[in-house]
């Protein structure tokens, strides 16, 4: 990658006392400009500010390059002051691409939202939600109740949809992950796995009864009725790795953890 002029770095934070003091050290000795004129932005957090911040660079296409001051990290570089000019022109791009997600809810209102990570849909009484799951205008599954369910990309599979049972996707892999989470019927169904280019429709049953809400990433809506999910290829993000802690590298290894 072609090494960039410090002078282009904006800097961001989460806000943490431990974050603010690093920030600050590093503006004095690289310089600091505004997020919207960056070439590339040095996020200083966990994996929380770096999703916010891929979000904000979406339709710019600046890269992010992450140091954590978090609790896991798993999307930023270690922490140094030093030789960052040197580590972020040695540095192996990601690219990853967003979901979009359509939602019409049960006043009739439509909205769309972007995730990164993954679309889920989660019932929001004490009532398991009925949804049924329909995959390319054919519909899969007549009616999963459940908690919830959720569609994600590769880069979001090491995420929330780990922690629901559901498969890990190569980092490069053109697929999709769709997991239920808690199932109750059916009891056995444990998700799917399937091409990017598919068009995922959830509908709900009995919205009145049993109400549903939609999270794309860190935006809720409630009450939907359907919600309509493919990858969007037109805009993407990329993030920034020193060399031999790659995604994919951090992906392929969560494979073998016990």
């Amino acid at each position: 990658m072609a090494s960039r002029p410090t002078e282009r770095i904006s800097f961001v934070t989460n806000g943490t006392p431990e974050s603010e003091i690093a920030a600050q050290r590093l503006r004095q000795r690289y310089g600091d400009i505004a997020f919207d004129s960056a070439e590339v932005v040095v996020a200083l957090g966990g994996d929380g500010l770096m999703l916010q911040t891929l979000h904000r660079v979406l339709r710019t296409n600046v890269p992010v390059y992450g140091m954590n001051f978090g609790s896991v990290g798993f999307m930023m570089n270690a922490f140094s002051e030093d030789t960052l000019g040197e580590r972020l022109s040695a540095a192996q791009q990601t690219r990853i691409y967003p979901l979009s997600m359509q939602v019409i809810d049960t006043s009739g209102r439509q909205q769309t939202s972007l995730a990164l990570n993954e679309v889920s849909l989660f019932r929001s009484t004490y009532q398991a939600a009925k949804i049924q799951i329909v995959i390319d205008g054919e519909t899969r599954l007549e009616e999963l109740i459940c908690d919830g369910v959720l569609l994600s990309t590769p880069a979001g599979s090491t995420a929330y949809n780990l922690s629901a049972h559901g498969p890990i996707l190569p980092i490069e892999a053109p697929l999709l992950v769709l997991t239920p989470i808690s199932p109750f019927r059916p009891r056995r169904w444990r998700g799917a796995i399937l091409g990017n280019r598919a068009v995922v429709k959830f509908i709900t049953r009995e919205a009145a009864k049993r109400p549903v809400s939609a999270v794309a990433d860190n935006i809720e809506l409630q009450n939907v009725l359907e919600v309509t999910v493919r990858e969007d290829r037109s805009q993407g993000v990329t993030l920034l790795f020193d060399p031999g802690t790659s995604l994919e590298e951090r992906v392929l290894s969560e494979q073998f953890r016990y």
